[in-house]
C-alpha cells in the first residue's frame, strides 16, 4: 500500500497579482552529484508569516535544498527566488539569514565580541543587545565561544542570524545541543517572531517540534516532495489508529493470533502492554476485551512518526505522484 497516489503533485502557487511576491518560491529543483540525484523536481511555495517544516530522512535532499536556497549551492535545473529576488541578492540585502548545525564561530571570540564582529558586517543591523536577550545568551556575553555547550552556540548562531532583522529565516536542526527548556523558549521566541510576519523555514528530526510549532509540514524522500500540508492532514495519510492494551503473558503465538485479525498491519509487545497498529480499531478492541484477559484498553490516531516513517520509507515510494494535502 501507498501513501503517494491520493492527489496529484502540486503546482507551484503563483504569487498573487498585485500582492508582495512569495517569500520561499522553488521551482522545478534538480541537483545530482555524480550517478547520485539529491534533489529530484522539488517544488516549494511558502508565503510570508509561515512556518514550515521540512523534514525528511537522512540522504532525503532536505540539505542540498536549503544548500541551494541559500546560494551555497546552484540547482542543475529550476529556479530559487526569495521575495522575487535571486538568494545571492536577497542574502546580500539581509533580507534572508540561516542558523545552521555547526561552523562558522570562532572559538578564541567571547560571546558578545561575535556578535559585535558580526553586526560590523552590515550597514543597519538590530541592536546587539537586543539580538543576544532574544536568543538567551545575555548573560554569556563574557563566555568565551570555545567553552560554550552546543546548546548555548546555537543560540548564538541564532542571535547572529537575527542582527539583519531578515524577513525569511532558515533553520538546520537548530534546537541541537538545547535542553528541554531551552528547546521550548526558543520556539517560544520564533513562534512570535512569525507572528510579526517572519517567515520560517525549518529542518529538524524533533518531530514533536514539527508537530507543535509548524503551520505546515513539508516531507521529502528521494529528492521529491511526498506530502505537504498541516500536521493533522500529514497525520491523517498514515491510515489506521493504534489499538494498545495490558495483556501480561502474552506469548508468540498469541500475538500471532492478533495479527491474523482483518486490518492489522503490526503487533508489538512492550512489557505487559500491547500495541496493534490496524485498520479496524473497532474490531481488535472487541477482540482483546471478549477474547482475551486484556484490560485498559486505549484507541488513539496514529502521530506525526507514523506518517513520517510511512510516507518515506522506500515501500512508499512512487515515481510520479505526490500525496498533497494543499
Amino acid at each position: 500500500m501507498t501513501f503517494t497516489d491520493t492527489l496529484p503533485a502540486p503546482e507551484p502557487a503563483p504569487a498573487p497579482v498585485g500582492t508582495v511576491p512569495l517569500a520561499i518560491d522553488l521551482r522545478g529543483l534538480h541537483k545530482s552529484f555524480g550517478t547520485v540525484r539529491a534533489v529530484d523536481g522539488i517544488d516549494l511555495a511558502v508565503r510570508p508569516g509561515e512556518v514550515v517544516a521540512f523534514l525528511g530522512p537522512n540522504g532525503a535532499g532536505k540539505t542540498t535544498t536549503i544548500d541551494m536556497l541559500l546560494g551555497l549551492a546552484r540547482p542543475d535545473a529550476g529556479t530559487v527566488a526569495l521575495h522575487g529576488m535571486d538568494p545571492s541578492r536577497a542574502i546580500a540585502e539581509g533580507r534572508v539569514s540561516a542558523v545552521m548545525q555547526s561552523g562558522g564561530l570562532l572559538k578564541d571570540l567571547t560571546v558578545l565580541e561575535t556578535v559585535q564582529l558580526t553586526a560590523s558586517f552590515f550597514r543597519a543591523t538590530r541592536s546587539v543587545a537586543e539580538v543576544m536577550e532574544r536568543a538567551g545568551i545575555a548573560d554569556i556575553g563574557a563566555r568565551q565561544v570555545g567553552k560554550c555547550s552546543g546548546g548555548q552556540q546555537q543560540r548564538l548562531r541564532f542571535a547572529l542570524a537575527l542582527l539583519p532583522d531578515p524577513d525569511v529565516l532558515v533553520l538546520d536542526e537548530p534546537t541541537t545541543g538545547m535542553d528541554v527548556e531551552g528547546r521550548r523558549d526558543f520556539w517560544n521566541a520564533l513562534r512570535a517572531d512569525a507572528a510579526r510576519g517572519r517567515t520560517i523555514l525549518f529542518a529538524t528530526h524533533y518531530l514533536e517540534e514539527a508537530d507543535a510549532y509548524a503551520d505546515r509540514i513539508v516531507l521529502v524522500s528521494h529528492g521529491r516532495v511526498v506530502a505537504d500540508g498541516s500536521a493533522a492532514q500529514v497525520k491523517n495519510l498514515a491510515s489506521g489508529r493504534l489499538v494498545s492494551a495490558r495483556l501480561a503473558g502474552l506469548d508468540e503465538r498469541g500475538a500471532d493470533a492478533l495479527r491474523t485479525l482483518p486490518g492489522v498491519q503490526s503487533v508489538e509487545v512492550r512489557g505487559d502492554r500491547v500495541l496493534v497498529r490496524t485498520q479496524d480499531s473497532d474490531g481488535v478492541a472487541r477482540h482483546l476485551l471478549t477474547a482475551t484477559t486484556a484490560s485498559d484498553v486505549e484507541i488513539t490516531a496514529r502521530g506525526l512518526e507514523d506518517a513520517f516513517l510511512a510516507l518515506t520509507g522506500d515501500t512508499t515510494r512512487t515515481d510520479d505522484t505526490t500525496g498533497s494535502l494543499a
